[in-house]
Parts: structure tokens; sequence; C-alpha cells
């Protein structure tokens, strides 16, 4: 469908020309003409879907300027909501509307100033309480509420804060919801705070046929040279997925001092860092990003080649999450994890969803062994110059257990075994430690665990 046949306002139609937009995307094509009909909405829709226009262009064709916040949306994350501010910004910079960026990290003056003549407000929801406390910011006009990323939201512990921002807004207001996945407190909120609500999903943007999905079993000392001996091989845009911003800050200087053209963002850099990050990224004046889960959700990058889970993520929805970067748009794509002792829990968790299809790969013969310094300094980047993390966020484990497998033969060395695609037919909890809402900007952190490996046997745990 051409935006053209959408019934849009001339200078929302000129703003998407001029962007290179034509045809609608499939999520924008079930969504505009729904929101402008003013039925509240609940999509279904993965990063990189289009679901910014999705909502901005119907809100963008509704609201008038002058006349106070008439609309806010929610991100999980401060890159989130830059890159939907910018968006939106693009799309409506013929309507005459002023829009406002809110999230932590930064200071909340210029952001004040920026809400007096607002019409449209994206933020994380710590800020925006932030501005509601501080009566910065008066939400009582409001005609639409978008809450993006839901699910990453409940994940980084945002329920209470969205529910409190829904409540300062009037109960006649438009409600639209994008959200890969639909968890139970979601569905509550639908229930309680939205109205008889389409549910619209959109197509898997991953095509699995051209997804190419692969593990190896390592030591951790072969870990990194595993991942260099890729990064070396492959061309195009990788990113390495790690589970802290300690690991991060480490590997990613460490492939720095390989010669690999990297940097890393997660939530302990300044905003101003995270965003040049994305800006050399999209650029490529880098080509990998080393980054924590939580910093690099809702960042739309473009033709990422490789995928690489350094660590292993803790759910089956965190590895389609990750996963979904690459092999979009008809082009091929590989997603490699790299597979050590500590890391069998979690992967057994991901193993539980059957539609995956992750096969085992042998370490390449000639992969040379390079050392791997977890003590050097990130003095690149920033954020962290001069501090130590020695034995943070993954320190070396011996033995592999049963997840084995040497090069060529697959024979096992140093304690043999390893990963021999065992999935756990247990239940048990899936609770999981999520990076906090420290990681979005909002400085609180939520803990958690991970329920005790079942399913193993012969191995003494400690």
């Amino acid at each position: 469908m051409k935006f053209e046949e959408l019934s849009l306002k001339p200078e929302i139609l000129k703003a998407l020309v001029e962007l290179g937009y034509s045809e609608a995307t499939e999520i924008q094509s079930k969504c505009i003409p729904i929101v402008l009909s003013g039925k509240d909405i609940v999509g279904q829709s993965q990063t990189g879907s289009g679901k910014t226009a999705a909502f901005g262009v119907p809100m963008l064709n509704v609201l008038t300027p002058g006349k106070g916040i008439q609309a806010i949306v929610l991100t999980p994350t401060r890159e989130l909501a830059v890159q939907v501010f910018d968006n939106i910004r693009s799309m409506g910079k013929y309507t005459g509307l002023k829009m406002a960026c809110v999230y932590g990290g930064v200071s909340l003056e210029p952001q004040t100033d920026a809400l007096r003549r607002a019409d449209i407000v994206i933020g994380t929801p710590g800020r925006v309480i932030d501005h509601l406390d501080r009566r910065s910011m008066n939400l009582t006009n409001v005609k639409y509420f978008v809450l993006d990323e839901a699910d990453r939201m409940l994940e980084m512990g945002f329920v209470d804060d969205v529910v409190t921002i829904l409540k300062h807004t009037p109960k006649d207001r438009q409600s639209l919801m994008f959200s890969a996945t639909m968890p139970s407190q979601i569905r509550a909120i639908i229930q309680r705070y939205f109205n008889n609500p389409v549910p619209i999903k959109g197509q898997a943007q991953v095509d699995t046929k051209l997804l190419k999905q692969v593990y190896y079993n390592v030591k951790p000392e072969e870990k990194f040279s595993l991942l260099l001996y890729f990064l070396k091989k492959h061309q195009g845009i990788s990113v390495v997925f790690c589970a802290t911003r300690e690991e991060s800050d480490a590997v990613a200087a460490n492939l720095e001092r390989e010669g690999v053209n990297v940097m890393a963002i997660h939530g302990g850099l300044t905003q101003n860092k995270r965003l040049q990050v994305v800006e050399m990224l999209k650029s490529k004046k880098i080509t990998t990003i080393v980054a924590t889960d939580v910093a690099a959700r809702g960042l739309d990058i473009k033709d990422v080649s490789h995928v690489y889970n350094y660590d292993v993520p803790k759910s089956a929805e965190d590895y389609t999450h990750r996963i979904g970067r690459t092999a979009r748009a008809g082009e091929s794509g590989d997603a490699i994890t790299l597979l050590t002792h500590k890391d069998f829990d979690n992967f057994d968790r991901v193993l539980r969803d059957r539609s995956l299809k992750i096969t085992k790969e042998q370490i390449p013969a000639d992969m040379p062994m390079v050392r791997f310094d977890r003590g050097m300094a990130r003095r690149s980047f920033g954020g962290h110059q001069g501090r130590n993390f020695t034995n943070r966020g993954g320190r070396p484990q011996g033995g592999r257990g049963r997840f084995g497998g040497g090069r060529g033969g697959g024979s096992s060395r140093s304690g043999g075994g390893g990963y021999n695609g065992h999935r756990d037919s247990e239940g048990g909890s899936s609770e999981r430690r999520s990076e906090g809402r420290s990681e979005g900007g909002e400085g609180r952190s939520h803990g958690g665990g991970h329920p005790p490996r079942r399913g193993f046997s012969g191995h003494n745990r400690r």
C-alpha cells in the first residue's frame, strides 16, 4: 500500500517523500487506517518493522500545534527514545508540531524548557515520572498514549511506572501498544486500560530460511580467540552480545587492540557517548558493536550480517530478540553462539523453544590463540577510563563437562564432554536478572536470579 492511499495531510506526505518512504510496510498498512479511525491497537512486531511510522504518521496527521502535550510515547531505553524522537520529528517537520525528548542521565532543565512548548513527548518512564513529580509535565490533554517495546519495559521493571503515567492521562485517550511478546502483566494492562483494542500482528522480520544458527563448544580461554577469528574472517556489520557492562568493555577493548573497528554500548556510558556509538555504526566508521541486551534493544541497525552470543542469553525470548537483527529484507545472516561451561543452564533454557534450530559446529583448526586481558582499561571509549574489571562478569572456569567437542573430530579436551543437544524437559522458573533500569538511564536496578540447573548429571556443582 502506498502512503498516498492513506488519506494523509500533504505536509506529512511531503516529509515522507523526502525521507524516501513510498510503500508502507506491513505493520504500517495495518495500523495507520485503524489508528486514524480512533481505535486502540495492540501490535506485535519486531524492531525494524517500521512501527514508529505506524503510530507516528497517524498521530501527526491528527494533532494540532499549540494545544499542550497531546501525545506521549514511552520507550524502555534512552537510545530508543532518541531514535523515535528523531523519526517522528523528521516525519512531522512541516506540521508545526513541537516535540520534546525526556530521558535520564542528563539535566532536567533543558527538558523542562522543551516541555513548555511541546505537543508530543517521547521519553523513558522514570524521567517522565520525574517531570510529573516536579509538575513540569501536564498530561491532562493527552489524546494519544503509545507504549513501545512493552515487553522490555516489563523486564526492566517499568510496569508500575507505566501504570502511574497512564493514571495521569484522560480516560478517553487513544492507546497504542507495541510489543514483540505478550506476557501476562502486559495483557493485564491492556485489559484494564485499553478500550477494545484491535490486535495487529506483523510477520516475522527474520527469514529463518536465510538465517544460519550455530554454536561452538569452547574452553573459556578459547572464547575470545574464536570471536576474533570470525570477526576478521567475515565481512559486514556485526553485533556482539555480552551479559554485563564490564564484559562488554573488556571484549571491545581487546578487539580494538587486535585491530577491529569496534565500540561498546551499554548503560554505563554517557548519553552522548552512546549516541556517538550508534552514529558511528550507521556511518560505518565502525563495523562491530559489543552490547548488552538492554542497551541494544530498540536500536534499528541496518544490514547486520552476523550476531554473536559471546555470553548466552537467559531465555529463548532474549535469544530470538538478538538474532532478529540479522537475515532481514531478503539478506542472509549468521547467529553464532560461543558456549562455555558456565553457559549450560542458559543454553538449555534457550533450547526449550523447539522451533529454534541451532546446530553444533567444530572449532576451526586454523584458529590462532590470542590472549584475552580482562583487566584492560577502556581508554578509547570513555565512561570507564582507568577502571579495572578483573574477575568481573565471566571469570574463566575449568572443565567443559558435557559440552565438549574439540577441533576436527569432536573429541573432548580438558575433561571432555560438552553440550550434546540435551533439552531440559522439566519446567522450572525462567526468572531472569534484568540489567535493570540503570541500563535505560533511570538509575535503578532490579535483582532476580535463575533456577538451578536441571537435567545434567555427573557434575559437581559449587
